[in-house]
């Protein structure tokens, strides 16, 4: 029968490659919702076109608020993982799963929170000019 802390561990993994996937994607659409509000913006000729604007800046608001959202699961999940394998290290060390979730946490720098933050807070600015 299989170490019940093996399926947590398999679990945990998973949980930390979706938060990964998750970011990068909340970043990406931030990045195309801001270039499509810097096409509308140069097209925008009347006072319907100034109203996808807004609607347009009210998207990408709402995607900035998700992407600090997102990071904070991922810290957490990540450091919930980190601790299980410290926790399981001496029995499973040596088992694939173990294998790779420590290889997904070495990957998975908890500094790219950081410089996600500061991209973040870039873009914000620059949207305030």
């Amino acid at each position: 029968m299989s170490d019940p802390r093996t399926r947590q561990m398999k679990i945990k993994t998973g949980v930390v490659k979706r938060l990964v996937k998750e970011e990068a994607s909340y970043m990406a659409e931030a990045e195309q919702q801001q270039q499509k509000i810097k096409r509308l913006k140069a097209e925008a000729a009347d006072e319907d076109d100034w109203c996808n604007v807004n609607k347009q800046m009210e998207v990408l608001q709402e995607c900035h608020m998700m992407i600090p959202d997102c990071q904070l699961r991922l810290a957490t999940a990540h450091a919930d993982l980190l601790q299980t394998l410290e926790e399981t290290e001496e029995d499973l060390a040596a088992s694939e799963d173990f294998i790779q979730a420590r290889s997904l946490l070495d990957s998975v720098k908890m500094d790219e929170f950081h410089q996600t933050k500061s991209l973040l807070d870039s873009v914000e600015m620059d949207e305030e000019s």
